[in-house]
């Protein structure tokens, strides 16, 4: 049966100190066909480009600087691959990570396949211990959601996709991840879970820089709520599941921290309000740089 060819593409913005162990654990795999790094900056570019002489496959792209769904939307383009993965600069891959992606496509059905996003943070610090808990209680609702049959949607982090079925984003759109997600199952595909394709992340380590990742993020949601009238995730949804958090929980010092996270939310959630609802804030007003992660 002959393989799919398989284009990776690895979105950067100023990440010239983590690019090269991004494409590197994604390089050694020896999976794919071409890895497409796509970034608006010098410095990212000059330090991938000092691995195409052990990488053959990898291309180079640069894009105008005007967002990520922008720069995908190039990356796709160009890609010739049937099946596309997609992850970030600032972060790297597990071995054999695309293996296990690209082994659920034997299924016709399955459309698109996230990654396992998992914190590099330290969990001794309240920061790094929310990165721990959001991310822990993300892996276990999407393998939960597997079992019982329901719909779940990709992490940004690390996932791939049918070429097919990748749509043109709007420049305005906060999260690529969730909009995609949308469209696979829109076009009666189904989305497979693969915890052993393990993506790691470093969570932001300061307040600042955590209200600015979550604003995007669920800000997006809320977005693709009112562009398509589909409730991905709502302050009410999170709010009911927080006393599952405490399975998490191993310390006095925990709790305390899991109440802080529950205050947090609640202020995100407001700000988000006013942002997108009342303030009409536009993508790039939303979409600051978080140096904390990188």
């Amino acid at each position: 049966m002959k393989k799919d060819k398989v284009s990776v593409i690895i979105t950067a913005f100023k990440e010239p100190k983590t690019i090269g162990k991004a494409i590197t654990q994604i390089a050694k795999q020896k999976l794919a066909n071409e890895i497409i790094v796509v970034a608006p900056d010098k410095e990212t570019l000059l330090e991938a480009e000092k691995l195409k002489e052990n990488f053959k496959e990898i291309i180079l792209l640069k894009d105008p600087g005007e967002g990520k769904p922008v720069a995908l939307n190039l990356a796709v383009k160009k890609a010739k691959g049937h099946i596309l993965v997609l992850t970030d600069g600032d972060v790297y891959v597990s071995d054999n990570s695309l293996k296990h992606l690209i082994d659920k496509f034997q299924n016709k059905k399955v459309g698109a396949v996230s990654g396992h996003p998992v914190s590099i943070n330290p969990k001794n610090k309240m920061l790094g211990y929310w990165g721990y808990v959001l991310s822990s209680i993300a892996h276990d609702l999407r393998t939960d959601s597997i079992k019982k049959e329901k719909r779940i949607f990709c992490s940004g982090y690390l996932f791939a996709i049918r070429k097919e079925l990748f749509p043109k984003l709007a420049p305005e759109i906060l999260s690529e991840d969730g909009y995609i997600s949308h469209k696979v199952y829109e076009k009666k595909y189904v989305i497979e879970y693969s915890k052993e394709s393990e993506v790691y992340v470093k969570y932001p380590d300061n307040f600042n820089d955590w209200i600015k990742q979550k604003k995007r993020s669920v800000g997006g949601y809320n977005q693709i709520k009112k562009l398509l009238g589909v409730n991905i995730r709502s302050f009410g949804q999170e709010s009911s599941s927080f006393f599952k958090l405490f399975r998490y929980v191993n310390s006095v010092k925990e709790i305390s921290f899991l109440f802080a996270l529950f205050l947090a939310r609640i202020y995100l959630w407001i700000l988000i309000y006013l942002d997108i609802n009342i303030r009409k804030k536009s993508h790039k007003d939303i979409w600051l740089r978080i140096e904390s992660t990188k």
